[in-house]
């Protein structure tokens, strides 16, 4: 028998990193001071208050997902706060499976950035204001995926675009990280406009802010169209609430702030880049499934705009040569997965790799980190080579981390992406053709750059401690310098070897190492086939219809186990396509070098697409940019200066000052001219009275 969550419990899951976030905010910085982060005291309180915090909300999430999963849920208003009319603004959560899964996928992970973040920022100045800062992030995506209301999502939504905005620009002192985070800031403004527009409509036609009031008017929604056009309304509001999933999880054209926020710390990469901010837009959309599922034009939007994402951001990634943006682009790939599987219907399976992602993107991430950390914080994957030998734990789970990202057989990658590749495939939506084409050939790219990285990083020849080790501009290496509080050289000297990185640090790697392998196998059957969705409210209200939104219970026909699944995936084109990535990149940088070389030289005009990132950066400051800053001039020169300041302010000043300049030579200082201006006056008032009384006699 279903039974209703404690809401205090689930108050409690938010509240307790928010609680840590202010002690180590507001006692550990210069607001108050009264924990030092020079101390080595000091620092222990700022990370241990964070840690016992998102460890509380972890353990109460881990006991919310057993509670939902023996069938229990809740649907309630925590707080109201406004009342307008028929209109109620609360707080309120809505948890069922979906808000569950999320809850743990998010704490959990950001407890590992937690545990990895005291060895990692062990010797930088702001290492309470980042505790402060990762705490209070994981409260601002908590109150996003447990929100039941528009409003308390768009709080949720804003604040984690607030946080993520200082974590990129932590290091404040370097310029280019101070440009990323302000980038990355007014792109996701660009999604959040269209985000709210689409609330707003939704609120104009339903009437509500609440999830389950919307969702019981859908089929009215349905009906309706949008005033001037022949576009269905519903169309309309889902097309602009997914322009807001365009910006927060970095979907082609507004995917350009994403692999620029590699400015930050590492373990902030880990943390918004893997399991929280950018998977964000992915939640929404599942969450709005019932909305979405009543429009084709609109799934058919989300298929094609995934599917660009997931081809030709993998592209990008095979000519990166800093560790963590090739990475980035593997999450910006990977979310266009995810988005590929909300058009096509297959709400759980987007749900499904977003969980199994999130795992070993923030494997990869911390372990991007714990090699920067044994390379002296270099981060060009040219300078490496090797570090096999010096770095075991950090190799093995990197390696863990890769075979699950290409999607090897048996691990979580595998299930969750051979799913998606499926489900496209068994799709009729419009644009399902050229997404099936994209994520099989997305395989093959995927497989080729990240054990390009691999091999580069941990094998063949030791390029590290030499005099001619590239310094690109991605590293940044002096500012890094001293934001690490290093005053040191970058990069390890002639003579120096790379070193493993201390327990903290290789800890998280373990634990996230371990669902990174067995999760898909375990979760796949209840996620997919079973009845993990189905208790609650998550996906209750979705209707499967036409023949368009069957690619679910296609799958379903074809799912015989877990293992029955890796075994036939051995007569599939889509593991031929990752060995034959494996095994080229393995060929090119470890056997013949010189061949990535000639390509180079030979495609130079396409080396020069890709390396210019198809030139949308220069395309958003020429035309965005620069747009806005002649506009911004327009309104600045015609609006402010001429027509406010000109006109109305100094225009009437102008005309006061004539009018009082005028006036001025009536006062004489003459008592007699005054006595004769009087008498003038009186004349003038008495001429008009007569003349008065006799228009008033002539009339009767």
């Amino acid at each position: 028998m279903a039974t209703t969550l404690n809401p205090n419990l689930l108050l409690a899951i938010p509240l307790a990193p928010l609680v840590g976030a202010a002690i180590a905010g507001l006692f550990g910085t210069k607001f108050f001071g009264l924990i030092s982060s020079e101390s080595r005291g000091g620092r222990a309180v700022a990370h241990t208050v964070t840690i016992l915090g998102v460890a509380i909300s972890c353990l109460l999430s881990l006991m919310v997902l057993d509670g939902v999963i023996n069938g229990a849920s809740f649907n309630g208003t925590v707080y109201e706060w406004m009342v307008v009319g028929d209109l109620k603004m609360e707080v309120g959560f809505l948890v069922d499976s979906l808000t569950a899964m999320m809850m743990v996928v998010v704490t959990f992970v950001s407890l590992m950035v937690h545990i990895y973040t005291v060895g990692y920022m062990q010797d930088d100045p702001g290492y309470n204001r980042f505790f402060a800062y990762i705490s209070l992030f994981t409260f601002s995506m908590l109150m996003l995926v447990m929100s039941n209301n528009f409003l308390q999502l768009f709080f949720g939504w804003e604040a984690v675009g607030l946080v993520s905005y200082l974590l990129i620009g932590f290091w404040y002192t370097r310029p280019t990280a101070i440009f990323a985070n302000m980038k990355a800031f007014l792109v996701n403004r660009v999604g959040d406009f269209g985000f709210i527009l689409g609330i707003g409509l939704l609120l104009a036609y339903a009437g509500s802010l609440n999830y389950t009031e919307v969702f019981a008017a859908r089929d009215n929604l349905a009906t309706i169209t949008f005033p001037g056009t022949d576009w269905m309304m519903l169309t309309v509001a889902c097309i602009c609430l997914f322009i807001g999933a365009m910006g927060k999880s970095a979907q082609f054209p507004l995917h350009v702030w994403l692999p620029d926020s590699m400015e930050g710390p590492t373990p902030i990469s880990a943390l918004i880049h893997a399991a929280t901010m950018v998977t964000a837009g992915i939640f929404m959309v599942a969450r709005m499934s019932p909305l979405f599922e009543l429009s084709d034009a609109a799934l058919s939007f989300v298929l094609v705009i995934g599917a660009i994402t997931a081809l030709f951001m993998g592209f990008l990634g095979i000519i990166q040569n800093d560790i963590k943006r090739v990475v980035a682009y593997s999450t910006l790939s990977q979310l266009g997965y995810m988005t590929v599987a909300l058009g096509a219907s297959a709400y759980q399976v987007a749900v499904f790799h977003l969980m199994t992602h999130a795992f070993f993107k923030a494997l990869l991430f911390l372990a991007a980190g714990s090699v920067i950390i044994g390379m002296h914080h270099d981060q060009d994957i040219r300078n490496m080579g090797g570090l096999r030998k010096y770095m075991p734990i950090t190799w093995l789970t990197s390696l863990v981390g890769s075979l699950a990202l290409i999607g090897t057989p048996f691990f979580s990658g595998f299930y969750s992406k051979d799913s998606i590749i499926e489900a496209v495939a068994e799709s009729h939506i419009a644009g399902s053709g050229f997404a099936y084409f994209a994520v099989l050939a997305g395989v093959f790219v995927t497989a080729f750059y990240s054990f390009r990285m691999y091999f580069l990083v941990f094998h063949g020849e030791e390029r590290f401690g030499k005099a001619h080790a590239h310094h690109g501009h991605e590293t940044h290496h002096e500012e890094e310098e001293e934001a690490h509080g290093d005053d040191h050289h970058h990069g390890l000297a002639p003579g120096q070897k790379p070193h493993e990185s201390p327990w903290v640090v290789t800890l998280p790697l373990v634990l996230l190492a371990i669902p990174s392998v067995i999760i898909g196998a375990i979760a796949i059957d209840p996620m997919l086939f079973g009845d993990f969705f189905k208790n609650g409210v998550a996906f209750q209200d979705v209707i499967y219809v036409g023949e368009n939104h069957h690619a679910m219970k296609e799958l379903g026909e074809a799912f015989h186990g877990w293992v029955a699944m890796g075994i036939h995936s051995l007569q599939t084109p889509v593991l031929w396509l990752a060995i034959a990535g494996v095994v080229l990149s393995w060929f090119f940088y470890m056997k013949r070098p010189d061949i990535p070389a000639a390509i180079q030289q030979r495609f130079s005009g396409l080396y020069r697409l890709l390396d210019n990132k198809y030139y949308m950066d220069a395309f958003n400051q020429a035309v965005f940019a620069r747009g806005a800053r002649a506009l911004g001039t327009g309104l600045w020169k015609g609006g402010d200066q001429s027509l406010i300041d000109g006109l109305f302010v100094n225009g009437s000043a102008r005309v006061v000052g004539w009018f009082a300049a005028a006036s001025r030579h009536l006062q004489s200082g003459y008592i007699y001219h005054y006595a004769f201006a009087m008498i003038l006056g009186m004349l003038i008032l008495l001429s008009m009275t007569v003349f008065g009384s006799f228009s008033a006699v002539g009339t009767k």
